[in-house]
């Protein structure tokens, strides 16, 4: 059995069919133990830190930072033996013709740690320090010149001694190199500009041709030769000595302030959002209630419970109260806990509470699984941990998964409500509002009184109106008076 392991991107669960790399937290060289977190991994869902499946010395790196991999790909090779000297080669298998090509890209984003006693990687069939023959690590030593498909438009190559065929071995499984290909320089025509294709992005073409540029005229300043949009501004700014034409005016529109444009990838957690909200907005009947309800009885009894020496140091927040709110609410109502499979509607006897979280990666649900058991410092904890691992990023896919009912705090960012979308496969979610002093009647005169709005979307599908109307009246009543309903539905 091979020492050289390859390590494959896993499924991260979900069905989750690619993965981002963000950071390699480990280099060629490093010496590595079980389940040390080798890799962070962004996906749809959350970003994690993978951890490696042996211990061993890492050999080579496939994928750079940024690269974006399928589920099952190779990502990371690991020597299980490191102190046991170089890699063997074998002497049977397929020949060495048969070995694949690197494609620039792999070639780019491996990196090559020779490790103590081995071959040190050189010329294929050159003389290395110490008089010793370089090869490729795992490939073996060659004794004929690599045979390369001349590229188009390229020069002939100077003939070659006739070759002798090497005795066939069997390449490792780690695609290791010493160092990038770099392209042939492009073949030009007379005028000295490349006969070849012309290197340019998207908007850049647009760019020229809005403009007029022949961009097989011009000379790209760009990486590899590209033509960039300075190289087209510099070659249409002569123009504007000769005599005005008139030009389109959706040509005109078009380019207009075409430079000061910000373009980003959709990917990530903030793809998989865009995805879920369109599907479920085209596909469950929305309907959204409203309710404004004076706190100041539940702000006023926040403050007792933080002033209670065993909570001093929990984090109490309106929030907290709001889910109690709805989980005692779902004791009453449970239809609005429950999802649309259909042919049937499935009732769920648990509440996986999702709390909306919004992250730099994008908007996110992790839940927290069967809420409802929980006492109302269990509670307090559970939000507490959930928010601080959102906002580091390492929500894992799991915790983002099986939701039943979510909140959403629009009131942190100053916002009275909303209208909220529900997450697919749930059939209500609360948006809860800023806590403002405002007017209000009380008690036959109006006063100043702390209040909210509540905005419940619900699929009317599962929850019809009378019953959105008396779950959302259960939560503003917790809300006006805690310890009162506490008293009564408990």
């Amino acid at each position: 059995m091979s020492r050289i392991k390859e390590f494959n991107l896993p499924d991260l669960g979900e069905g989750l069919t690619e993965g981002e790399i963000l950071a390699w937290l480990v280099k060629v060289g490093d010496t590595i133990e079980l389940n040390q977190p080798i890799v962070e991994v962004e996906t749809a869902k959350a970003a994690v830190e993978i951890p490696a499946k042996w211990a061993g010395q890492v050999q080579a790196i496939f994928h750079p930072e940024g690269s974006t991999v399928e589920v099952g790909t190779p990502i990371i090779a690991i020597d299980t033996e490191p102190g046991a000297g170089p890699v063997e080669q074998s002497t049977t298998g397929a020949p060495a013709t048969d070995l694949p090509t690197p494609s620039a890209a792999s070639l780019a984003a491996v990196e090559v740690a020779p490790t103590e006693g081995a071959v040190e990687p050189g010329l294929i069939g050159g003389p290395a320090p110490g008089g010793r023959t370089a090869v490729l690590v795992g490939y073996g030593p060659r004794t004929t010149a690599a045979k390369r498909r001349p590229r188009k438009g390229a020069a002939p190559a100077a003939s070659a001694p006739a070759a002798v065929p090497a005795a066939p071995v069997q390449h490792s499984p780690v695609p290791v190199v010493p160092a990038p290909v770099q392209p042939p320089p492009p073949a030009v025509n007379g005028n000295g500009r490349s006969s070849g294709p012309v290197l340019a992005k998207p908007p850049v073409r647009k760019l020229a041709k809005d403009l007029g540029v022949d961009l097989s005229t011009l000379t790209g300043s760009g990486p590899s030769g590209s033509i960039t949009r300075e190289d087209v501004q510099r070659a249409a700014a002569p123009a504007a000595t000769e005599p005005l034409t008139v030009t389109s005016p959706v040509s005109s529109a078009a380019s207009f302030g075409a430079d000061r444009e910000q373009r980003i990838p959709v990917k990530g957690v903030r793809k998989l959002t865009a995805e879920n909200m369109s599907r479920s907005a085209f596909t469950a009947p929305h309907v959204t209630e409203f309710l404004t309800v004076d706190v100041t009885r539940a702000m006023k009894a926040l403050d007792r419970l933080r002033g209670r020496r065993e909570w001093r140091d929990v984090r109490v927040s309106p929030l907290l109260l709001v889910a109690k709110a709805v989980l005692l609410a779902v004791r009453r109502h449970p239809m609005v806990n429950s999802s649309w499979a259909g042919d049937e509607i499935v009732v769920k006897e648990y509440v996986n509470l999702g709390i909306a979280a919004a992250t730099e990666r994008g908007l996110i649900v992790p839940n927290i699984k069967d809420a409802g058991r929980l006492t109302l410092r269990e509670l307090a904890d559970a939000m507490t941990d959930l928010v601080q691992t959102a906002k580091a990023g390492r929500t894992s896919p799991a915790d983002m998964s099986g939701g039943t009912l979510t909140i959403t705090n629009v009131g942190v960012f100053g916002v009275d409500t909303g209208t909220p979308i529900l997450p697919p496969g749930e059939s209500a979610i609360l948006a809860f509002g800023a806590v403002r002093e405002q007017p209000w009647v009380h008690k036959g005169k109006v006063k100043p009184r702390l209040v909210t709005t509540l905005g419940l979307s619900f699929d009317h599908r599962i929850v019809d109106g009378e019953l959105g109307s008396k779950f959302l009246r259960d939560v503003g009543d917790f809300l006006a008076d805690p310890e009162a309903a506490l008293l009564a539905w408990t």
